[in-house]
């Protein structure tokens, strides 16, 4: 593993775990074992070390939630869990601790939640035959609050997203059956 790849994927770890106000430069540089001269050659400052992890995760993310169905849509969601932890979602907890005013994060998470939405978009196309900006939105509620409920809910809560948005699809096909 090169000194980039593991920077970051330590980075993450912690700021995951920890948050990122929390996680100092020493910390950092301690746990991946490299000296703050390298960790600033790598990175240029601790927001580009966030975005550098928050541009990784996403690609991670989304890699692992290719799905065409609502349920697959779901299913992805209880195993990035399992394997990932559920501490609620990374790129609003950074936007969060910096204000909203750090723009390389304010960048990396629009992107990556416009990469959501447009995933779910997609989703209710295959589902029900054609676009429909509200059924999506409502999904896309579904899918964040599930994220953030799991941290104290656990599974449950993406089972119970899961449930309603199902009935949001049928509903919407059943409208659609019959206009």
């Amino acid at each position: 593993m090169d000194i980039r790849t593991r920077l970051i994927s330590t980075a993450e770890q912690l700021f995951d775990r920890h948050g990122f106000t929390a996680t100092g430069m020493d910390r950092l540089t301690q746990a991946a074992g490299i000296s703050s001269r390298t960790l600033y050659k790598h990175v240029g400052s601790k927001n580009g070390l966030m975005a550098a992890v928050l541009n990784e995760r996403d690609r991670r993310f989304h890699r692992r939630i290719d799905a065409v169905s609502v349920d697959a849509l779901f299913g992805a969601l209880e195993t990035w869990f399992a394997e990932e932890g559920a501490r609620g979602c990374l790129f609003l907890r950074a936007w969060g601790e910096t204000g909203g005013s750090v723009p390389e994060i304010v960048e990396v998470m629009a992107r990556h939640k416009e990469r959501l939405r447009q995933r779910i978009d997609d989703i209710v196309v295959a589902e029900i035959g054609h676009r429909d900006d509200e059924l999506a939105e409502a999904i896309l509620l579904l899918f964040e609050g599930a994220t953030h409920a799991a941290t104290y809910r656990g599974g449950a809560a993406v089972d119970g997203a899961r449930r309603a948005a199902r009935r949001l699809i049928a509903g919407a096909r059943a409208e659609g059956s019959t206009a």
